[in-house]
């Protein structure tokens, strides 16, 4: 028996019934040779930390473009702060801790630069429309290694896809990400908005933080262990009625106060158009989008120039929006 096998028996014995055990994984589209030492899922993690996707991840937007001031979350960051809080409710379920490290660091490989604003600013004029986990997951299957893509399992990608909105993730490790995305943003964009001066402790609703909280770290706690003690032997990710209310209502709070916000107004005013007019520009000069777009099978003129535009990093982004004069 090999240390894999090992460690696959392992799961077998430890986890939920309710957990993926990765010796049933439903496997990857191009058959591969089994590794000796990691499980797949391990393996993916890996190869998703080892692209250029998750490196480029460091200069994108959370919510604030440019800040002046060290300690703004960026995209990175972000993606981190899923991760832990996942594997934290992942460990505590029993659930797969290798799949879910793996969904969360790959859930928002295909954001654009510009946050939000820039996902909105493409959407407007991709074919088809832009968004984000859609992307997310072209970047493991086709964009990634000069087109060949990741070859990521199936419970890895299908959490990536829908990790958003109404979508429902196959897996418990892909809910727990799902829940993960929101409790960290909520949060740890509260904390970045009070940094900024956007808002202040006193305009959040208080019968949230009746409930949750009145700190990110207190909320972020509490949501956590109420999902565990909710969840625990159970098919379902599950919190309390009243505390995933007071949750939602928080999360509308910040698209009302901070995302959207009049004090931000500026920013969208400079880049609210920026990666419409990239994309526009590339399309119509394709012979200078770089070839690793373009070698997909099938690739359309219109998906390439839009995978070109959407890895950019904020700061590229802008460098060619300058040098080009698209402004």
């Amino acid at each position: 028996m090999n240390i894999r096998e090992r460690n696959e028996e392992t799961e077998i014995a430890m986890l939920s019934a309710y957990a993926v055990k990765s010796r049933f994984s439903k496997g990857r589209e191009k058959k591969e040779e089994l590794c000796d030492m990691r499980t797949c899922f391990q393996r993916d993690r890996d190869r998703i930390i080892h692209s250029k996707a998750f490196r480029r991840l460091m200069h994108k937007t959370q919510v604030f473009i440019s800040p002046e001031g060290d300690h703004y979350r960026t995209r990175l960051t972000h993606t981190l702060e899923v991760s832990q809080i996942a594997r934290t409710i992942a460990v505590s379920l029993r659930l797969n801790e290798d799949l879910t490290e793996a969904i969360a660091l790959g859930h928002d490989l295909g954001h654009t630069p510009f946050g939000h604003l820039g996902e909105e600013d493409l959407n407007r004029v991709v074919p088809g429309g832009f968004h984000h986990n859609e992307q997310s997951v072209r970047v493991v299957k086709y964009v990634e290694k000069d087109g060949e893509g990741l070859n990521l399992c199936y419970e890895v990608t299908d959490g990536i896809l829908n990790h958003r909105g109404a979508c429902l993730p196959y897996t418990l490790e892909g809910k727990t990400v799902q829940i993960s995305d929101k409790i960290a943003y909520i949060n740890h964009d509260i904390d970045d908005a009070l940094r900024a001066g956007v808002i202040v402790e006193s305009d959040l609703p208080k019968e949230c933080t009746d409930i949750l909280g009145n700190t990110p770290r207190k909320r972020i706690d509490f949501l956590i262990r109420d999902i565990v003690n909710n969840s625990m032997d159970k098919p379902d990710i599950i919190m309390t009625p009243s505390v995933k209310e007071a949750m939602y209502a928080l999360r509308k709070f910040m698209f009302e106060n901070v995302y959207n916000a009049k004090q931000l107004a500026v920013e969208r005013e400079k880049y609210g158009s920026c990666l419409s007019k990239i994309y526009e520009y590339y399309l119509e000069n394709f012979d200078k989008v770089p070839q690793e777009f373009k070698n997909s099978e099938g690739i359309t003129r219109e998906q390439a120039t839009a995978d070109y535009t959407a890895g950019m990093t904020d700061r590229y982004a802008l460098k060619v929006f300058e040098e080009l004069k698209l402004g």
